[in-house]
């Protein structure tokens, strides 16, 4: 009995450590439980979250965790009074996960990251759109104009506003040139987005595209190809000028700019500059207009050549040697091409078989052209048989009389 009696107080300790045992498994159970059903913010994830309280120092708010997220009361000084309105208690806002807990159990929070990011998130959705955003200009550096989108501080280049605006921008600082469009409105389209570069490049030409479009092809067949018209410098590039005629820019290709030489158009004109040009050509499928302005200049070249004629002797400089043939620089400063099948009667394999630079030689001229401010040289063709009567005559030009006739009262001889 007393083993039974004995025995009794065993059993029932050992429930007792069973009963304990299902207790903690079921408090281990339900915090798994609950762990599972807590949404834990996690590092980089944006939230909407609901102010819970604010003060100076912080600004406690809810994000669905076990313990309140916190945002820098600092942040507060960084935002606009508009934004600040947004934080009241009860008011929901978004809210970048810093630090899901920090060593204090605090999940760290930021309402300034959070609208970045959404900022960032909503210009890559305009470039996909290809939306037109209207702004104001808020600054500018040396090459281009800062305009506010969202939030987050665009980049317009110099190259990337509009035609309108372009021409407005005279002068040689950058305060000359942007510091008055500050305050303007603008509307940009965005064609850059590099997040992690922190890049946001935006165009005011792009933007203004379909109207600028509509009226390059209404101007396009008001233009008429050999009239002259007035005209404003636009931008220069280094293969030409634009000129906005009539609201439509025309290109002046180097070439076009002056008779003499030019390396870069801003040796000749400057940007928001008057000038006359005159159409030289329309390409209406391809929307392209051809100006000129060395078409409104009389062409010093063929003042220069006057002096010089087909079949004619001369003295040359060479000047240059390519696989192709010689230059020579004549009198006045005009250079002429011997071609290397116009160097000798046989065959030869390069120019420098036959000449040296800086050798001067008598040249025929064989030929002239006054379109391509081109002159043709020949070096084999200097005592050619063919040009025979041709010296002659000129040789009697310049002397006034043949060696071979006697003068008025000269006996001649038997």
């Amino acid at each position: 009995m007393t083993d039974q009696n004995e025995s009794l107080p065993l059993q029932e300790s050992d429930a007792n450590k069973q009963g304990d045992h299902g207790n903690t498994q079921s408090m281990e159970s339900l915090l798994q439980t609950e762990n599972v059903n807590v949404d834990m913010p996690q590092a980089g994830e944006i939230r909407t979250g609901t102010v819970a309280g604010v003060s100076s120092s912080q600004i406690l708010v809810s994000v669905g965790a076990k313990s309140e997220g916190v945002i820098s009361g600092k942040e507060l000084d960084q935002l606009s009074p508009e934004e600040r309105e947004m934080f009241k208690v009860g008011a929901e806002i978004p809210v970048y996960v810093v630090n899901p807990e920090d060593d204090n159990g605090n999940v760290v929070l930021s309402f300034r990251r959070a609208k970045e990011q959404l900022s960032w998130d909503n210009v890559e959705k305009m470039l996909e759109e290809d939306r037109t955003y209207e702004s104001n200009i808020v600054g500018f550096n040396k090459g281009g104009l800062i305009v506010l989108v969202g939030g987050l501080r665009g980049f317009v280049p110099s190259s990337q506003i509009g035609a309108m605006r372009r021409a407005q921008s005279t002068g040689d600082t950058p305060e000359q040139r942007w510091q008055k469009m500050i305050g303007q409105p603008i509307s940009v389209r965005i064609v850059e987005v590099d997040r992690e570069r922190r890049r946001l490049i935006l165009s005011e030409r792009a933007a203004s595209t379909e109207s600028r479009q509509s009226l390059k092809e209404r101007v396009i067949e008001e233009l008429e190809v050999g009239k002259i018209y007035s005209g404003r410098v636009t931008s220069l590039a280094s293969f030409g000028a634009f000129v906005n005629v009539n609201g439509a820019d025309g290109l002046v290709h180097l070439s076009e700019i002056a008779w003499d030489r030019v390396q870069h158009p801003k040796e000749v004109l400057e940007v928001g500059q008057e000038v006359k040009v005159k159409v030289i050509n329309i390409d209406r499928e391809k929307k392209r207009i051809g100006l000129s302005l060395r078409a409104l200049a009389d062409d010093p070249w063929k003042s220069r050549v006057e002096k010089f004629s087909v079949g004619q002797l001369v003295e040359g400089v060479i000047t240059r040697l390519t696989k192709f043939g010689a230059f020579a620089r004549l009198e006045g400063d005009i250079e002429g091409l011997i071609h290397i099948s116009e160097m000798a009667d046989h065959r030869i394999d390069h120019p420098k078989e036959v000449l040296k630079e800086g050798e001067v030689h008598t040249l025929r001229i064989i030929r002239i052209d006054e379109e391509q401010h081109r002159i043709g040289l020949s070096l084999r063709k200097v005592n050619s048989g063919a040009y025979a009567d041709r010296d002659y005559k000129k040789l009697i030009e310049e002397y006034g009389h043949s060696e071979s006739e006697p003068e008025e009262g000269e006996i001649p001889a038997e």
